[in-house]
């Protein structure tokens, strides 16, 4: 099995850098590349000579991208870890989680793809914008703890507001609150509540027949009557019910439901592969739109060896050579059926 379930239409060359020939592959791929990203923790390529001292010397317009969990310096920086790990050192896993719960942890959504790819990917667009006006690269330490905390800013630093101040699980937007939180239907399913300005909050009471409740009041018992209340219908009759309002009322769906919505239809939020919903491109740009590469077959490790390596200046004997020294790999054609 395949674990590299995003690397659809891109090219894929299999490289062994412990052995110096694929070490010089890799240089010689980065005189002629804008971006390089290395996931290692800190010291690897400085061990095989491929450090950003190396190659930006060689390439002095290189922006070196490194995307770590911890850090390039730092007591942790040599540390392993997972997304649960930089999420609760950021500091921001102590806000996640109902009351009186452990802290939930967000799958590994916040560090490993919003703190750390998205943070990373925004560096390097800075790093090339920048490069337009000095003509230089430079260097990128993404650490996803850091990348978590700086995508929590307005998390972090609105503590003081007043819609904070309690306990996890038991403010506005943590679960705490009635009109922010999601309830159970008839089927089973559920339904998500977000209203809260006091505007959308009326609609939301007058979608309920529940007047003259407080907002502001008696959070506890309020969830208890909104419960009972969409106890009463399936998830898709509320929807009936609340499509087109402002009570900040949605249902909750999975991916394939997700697909198959009209807005979402409209928007053409999702494409198919093999019957199996992905999501396309966002934002969508009025000018040059992106296009998604899942539709696109994955390649096998290996399989532009050949054309990458031919672009590179090296000749079939030169290829077969390092192929037959494990430098680097192609798919065996043979296992193919």
């Amino acid at each position: 099995m395949d674990l590299d379930v995003l690397k659809n239409g891109k090219k894929v060359l299999a490289l062994n850098l412990k052995k110096k020939e694929g070490s010089e592959v890799l240089r010689k791929l980065a005189t002629t590349s804008d971006v390089i990203i290395e996931p290692f923790r800190r010291g690897v390529m400085e061990s095989l000579g491929l450090g950003p001292n190396d190659l930006m010397k060689i390439n002095p317009r290189l922006i070196y991208a490194r995307l770590t969990g911890f850090g390039q310096q730092g007591s942790f920086s040599k540390m392993a870890g997972h997304d649960i790990n930089y999420v609760s050192m950021s500091g921001v896993l102590n806000y996640l989680g109902r009351s009186d719960e452990k802290p939930l942890t967000p799958v590994n959504l916040l560090a490993d793809f919003g703190g750390g790819g998205l943070t990373c990917a925004l560096g390097i667009c800075l790093a090339l914008f920048e490069r337009e006006k000095s003509g230089k690269g430079q260097i990128i330490d993404c650490s996803m703890v850091e990348g978590t905390a700086y995508l929590s800013s307005w998390l972090i630093r609105s503590q003081q507001l007043p819609i904070w101040g309690k306990p996890r699980g038991q403010n506005i937007l943590d679960t705490g609150a009635h009109f922010y939180e999601t309830y159970a239907t008839k089927d089973n399913k559920y339904i998500s509540v977000g209203a809260i300005e006091p505007q959308f909050y009326e609609v939301l009471l007058e979608k309920l027949n529940l007047q003259g409740m407080d907002q502001y009041t008696n959070f506890e018992e309020n969830k208890k009557k909104f419960s009972e209340v969409f106890k009463t219908k399936t998830r898709d009759e509320w929807s009936e019910i609340f499509d087109g309002s402002d009570a900040c009322v949605t249902p909750v769906l999975t991916v394939e439901e997700a697909a198959r919505h009209p807005h979402n239809v409209a928007r053409n939020v999702f494409s198919h592969v093999n019957g199996h919903p992905v999501p396309n491109p966002a934002p969508k740009l009025s000018r040059t739109p992106g296009s998604t590469s899942a539709l696109k077959a994955a390649s096998p490790n290996g399989t532009h060896t050949r054309e990458i390596l031919s672009q590179l200046g090296y000749s079939n004997n030169d290829i077969d050579e390092l192929i037959g020294k494990q430098v680097v790999s192609e798919p065996n054609e043979k296992s193919k059926m």
